[in-house]
């Protein structure tokens, strides 16, 4: 990013004075100026979100994990109890 700005701005906040144009006047160098600024601060913004959306990813398969240790767990505590054990009904001889 940094190599962006200094391309078109020489590393300072004010446009760079381009020989190849010398009929720019100062509103288009200023607008010039203000769009790289809005450019930089869109591929900040995107990085923070591509972070956020990778640390989101990970909570994400960690839960997903703690919640099946936790499915297990429940299943095991509910098969070893008399509570959740099927009944099946049983048939009565005369």
């Amino acid at each position: 990013m940094d190599s962006i700005q200094s391309t078109f701005t020489n590393g300072s906040s004010s446009p760079a004075h381009n020989s190849l144009e010398p009929d720019t006047n100062p509103d288009e160098q200023e607008e010039k100026a203000r769009l790289i600024s809005q450019v930089l601060e869109l591929q900040n913004t995107l990085d923070d979100l591509s972070q956020r959306v990778d640390s989101v990813k990970e909570e994400n398969l960690k839960l997903r994990s703690e919640n099946q240790v936790l499915g297990q767990y429940i299943e095991n505590l509910m098969s070893a109890s008399s509570v959740f054990q099927s009944t099946s009904p049983k048939i009565k001889k005369k």
